[in-house]
């Protein structure tokens, strides 16, 4: 253990209202679609959130759970706190929280309008007024399997959603179902509450000009608008006494809508609440649902500290401790609380990547924290009914199942050939359980393909350090330059040979494909790395010089100062055709659009990134389009010229004008080496893209479950 004593303020204790929390970490609400069908808290979700609580979080806010299921649930398998029948469940969740140390608080909702399963059942939705119909522009990137998830949104029949306008009974109602939920938590064990007071849910209806336009005492001024949250406040108060501490999480503001809520909405209203009673407000915000890349302005904000503006308003107005939320990174949040900005930190999709971040940080060991690299996967699966799953961890979802790693009754000697995500996943695996292992890579540095991936996106570089570093840590015997013949494998005896080489990457037979100007995947990594000389001989003397000298400079072979230098200079053209929309396509558009690129992309078939998260694909699509990425789809490719692409499209030619040509077709799985191995008699299995092409969640899942049963 280090003795440095890094995050001094993330580590130490502080209160809410009168509950003590042991740090400063907060884990964020987050729909998990772990509960059972009939609204129970199961052995899944238990055991899901014991481990969180294992990991060494202070407070966990349970996620968004119904005040009156089977009604008001926005997924399928939602929490319930309207029954007494919950209660046994919420207990033994609250039991299991808290053998490990710490707190957690019931988060209690009604969703309003975005109450899909009262959709499904034909059920209108409560709403503060009617609503206005629109449309969304993420239906048109959804692939067909996706789109099948949403059908049952349409309702019974066919018609979409119906809207019930709330009356003065209602609203009487809803605060008696609020009360009532929270003494049902009360009784079940939980430490505090956090009434829902955005995203959109009914009672940030209330509160968003945009969407109540009441002439009531509930509508118009702000504190009309408030005025169910507060009484709401004051009801579940009364319900459970002074002892229990009411937290409230509110929008501070609405983007992309018009006349939504705004930051001088929000402070006016935790104002209010603090008034009314809340020891405690959860800032966080909303984005228009409608609009694909508004779910990453928020709630899940993709801008890192994107709302501690927000937290920093409201710690200047009130009194009561502010969470703040919004990709928090750890030196920020000791800045932040240092300053007195806000009191706690709430973390939601890195806690998913590594549940035990807060031990590590307690430990002095954040070296030690597997990344979160933001590509959305957790939050997608809900947007199409699927639980909850992290790209980066496969655990996640099945602590039922396991928990631990098991160590191997026998060590053996085992060789993993190709350090990608895949194979550096397999070793660390392997390692854990404390096999001799030797990681064997052709080239002089780790990540495979996904190295590429990390010059179009920073944050998948942060995985490959982390599992370069984790090898290293454990003493798995790296050989970098190695080249993994069946001759050279045998020489070694190992016990197994796990191959996890990556998918094969052959471009089609496009006629024009062979021209100067024309790069497949493999090429255009090569060349980026100075890797392919093949490659770098179809450039001018002068770039081939200029590759040279990089790669001479050692300056290729780091990830982050060549995403920085590509802004400068780089061996590729102004005007650039890329043939294929999936995931390498568009992250390369991506890539190069920044760097000033006119960019056309042409994909063969109906949808665009189609391995990329839904939540990932909207935001992308969106920002190529709006930096002028020009994108067609069901293109025909007919041939590459010298100065463009001839594609047809609905039966009439087009052309694509470029001056390069980047194809990012043609992946296919490749079991070669690991049949090969295995003609050859040794103990050979295939791992990630090698054996199904799945990207870098795809090739961790796969390492940790094949790894986990050697």
């Amino acid at each position: 253990m280090s003795n440095n004593n890094h995050f001094p303020l993330l580590k130490s204790r502080a209160r809410i209202g009168k509950l003590e929390l042991r740090n400063r970490f907060v884990l964020a609400a987050m729909g998990s679609n772990f509960a059972e069908k009939d609204g129970t808290c199961g052995e899944r979700i238990q055991a899901y959130y014991e481990n969180q609580a294992r990991g060494g979080v202070g407070l966990i806010v349970l996620e968004t759970s119904s005040i009156v299921w089977p009604a008001a649930c926005s997924m399928p398998h939602m929490v319930g706190f309207s029954e007494d029948r919950f209660i046994p469940g919420l207990t033994q969740l609250a039991d299991r929280v808290h053998k490990h140390g710490a707190r957690i608080a019931a988060q209690l909702n009604h969703s309003g309008k975005v109450s899909q399963e009262d959709t499904v059942a034909g059920r209108p939705l409560w709403v503060p007024s009617l609503l206005q119909k629109g449309t969304s522009d993420m239906l048109s990137l959804l692939t067909p399997k996706e789109l099948g998830n949403f059908i049952k949104a349409a309702g019974p029949d066919g018609k979409g959603p119906s809207y019930h306008v709330m009356d003065q009974a209602d609203i009487l109602a809803l605060i008696q179902q609020f009360a009532a939920a929270a003494r049902r938590a009360k009784q079940a064990g939980f430490d505090a509450l956090e009434i829902h007071a955005g995203h959109g849910y009914i009672i940030s209806s209330f509160l968003s000009p945009a969407v109540n336009k009441r002439e009531d005492q509930y509508g118009g001024s702000l504190p009309n608008r408030a005025r169910l949250l507060t009484e709401i406040i004051r009801a579940v108060r009364a319900e459970v006494g002074a002892d229990m501490p009411i937290l409230v999480r509110l929008d501070a503001k609405e983007y992309r809508i018009e006349g939504g809520i705004t930051p001088a909405d929000f402070v006016q209203t935790a104002k209010l609440a603090e008034e009314a009673g809340a020891d405690a407000i959860d800032v966080s915000a909303y984005g228009n649902t409608a609009k694909g890349i508004a779910f990453t302005e928020a709630p899940l904000v993709h801008q890192p500290g994107g709302f501690l503006e927000f937290a920093k308003m409201a710690k200047a107005a009130l009194s009561i401790p502010i969470i703040a939320v919004g990709r928090v990174e750890l030196d920020v949040a000791e800045k932040g609380l240092a300053t007195g900005h806000f009191d706690f930190v709430a973390m939601g999709r890195k806690l998913l990547a590594d549940p035990t971040l807060p031990s590590k940080v307690m430990a002095d060991q954040p070296e030690q924290i597997r990344p979160c690299i933001y590509c959305y996967i957790c939050v997608s699966q809900i947007f199409i009914n699927q639980p909850l799953m992290c790209a980066v961890n496969p655990n996640l979802g099945n602590e039922h199942r396991e928990h631990l790693i098991a160590s191997s009754n026998e060590s053996k000697r085992i060789i993993v050939v190709g350090s990608g995500p895949g194979g550096m996943e397999a070793a660390k695996v392997l390692a854990e359980r404390g096999h001799r292992v030797s990681l064997w890579e052709k080239e002089r540095d780790l990540g495979g393909t996904a190295r590429i991936a990390a010059l179009a996106y920073e944050p998948n570089g942060r995985l490959i350090r982390y599992l370069a570093d984790s090898l290293r840590r454990l003493a798995v015997d790296i050989q970098l330059g190695k080249l993994a013949t069946l001759e050279a494998l045998r020489a070694e005896r190992p016990d197994h040979v796990i191959v996890a080489t990556g998918a094969a990457r052959k471009a089609p037979e496009i006629p024009g494909k062979h021209l100067k100007h024309v790069f497949d995947g493999d090429q255009m990594r090569g060349l980026l790395f100075g890797t392919d000389a093949a490659a770098a001989r179809k450039l001018p003397l002068y770039q081939r010089l200029m590759l040279a000298a990089g790669r001479n400079l050692q300056l290729l072979r780091h990830i982050g100062l060549m995403r920085t230098l590509s802004h400068f200079w780089m061996p590729i053209r102004k005007q650039v055709v890329i043939i294929g929309g999936g995931l390498v396509g568009l992250e390369m558009a991506e890539f190069l659009v920044a760097r000033g690129r006119k960019i056309v992309v042409l994909e063969p078939t109906a949808n665009l990134g189609p391995e990329l998260s839904i939540v990932r694909r909207s935001r992308v699509v969106h920002l190529l389009k709006e930096h002028g990425v020009e994108l067609v789809t069901n293109a025909d490719i007919r041939a590459i010229e010298s100065q463009h692409v001839t594609y047809q499209l609905d039966g009439k030619d087009y052309q694509a004008q470029g001056q390069q040509v980047i194809i990012a077709l043609g992946a296919s799985a490749d079991t070669s080496l690991a049949d090969q191995l295995q003609a050859g008699g040794l103990q050979a299995v295939a791992v990630g893209d090698c054996k199904r092409v799945g990207y870098i969640d795809g090739a961790i899942h796969d390492a940790r479950a094949i790894a986990s049963t050697i």
